[in-house]
């Protein structure tokens, strides 16, 4: 491995996630049980409002754990581009879920869970932490938000 290019400012890194924010479709999702059992699940998502939202049912482990735990962090999967959001999560019915929130998903995926069954539930992610780098020489200044405030 080689690095050839220099590393990115931090305002960089921040611009980079956000153009990633809006292209990707697919995040992962890790969440803990009470007992804290991993899970590990890709979900797709949409970034609205300075959140992630997500779509899963509140009767599998991913629903529950981000229910119960209140907490999950995501990540990109490109092992070359690291992006890793730590952040507080809200549960919405499909009934409950911001209007603007639920079509900004519809928008993204095609989807929309409200008009699917009654298990589906929305989570909002609001970022705590957010680090994001590539390659070794952009660990030293990784951490883009820290409390919830962008700091660069």
């Amino acid at each position: 491995m080689k690095i050839t290019e220099p590393p990115r400012t931090p305002e960089q890194r921040k611009a980079d996630l956000l153009v990633r924010l809006e292209r990707e479709i697919d995040i992962w999702v890790a969440t803990a049980d009470a007992e804290g059992v991993p899970c590990l699940v890709p979900l797709w998502f949409v970034w609205h409002d300075e959140a992630v939202w997500l779509c899963t049912r509140l009767t599998n482990p991913t629903g529950r754990n981000l229910r119960d735990g209140r907490r999950a962090r995501l990540a990109f999967g490109d092992t070359r581009d690291v992006v890793l959001l730590d952040g507080d999560v809200e549960t919405f019915t499909s009934v409950e879920v911001p209007p603007a929130a639920a079509e900004a998903f519809r928008a993204k995926t095609g989807w929309d869970p409200r008009e699917d069954h009654a298990s589906y539930a929305f989570f909002q992610v609001r970022p705590h932490a957010v680090q994001a780098w590539c390659e070794v020489h952009e660990l030293p200044r990784r951490h883009l938000m820290r409390d919830g405030v962008w700091g660069l």
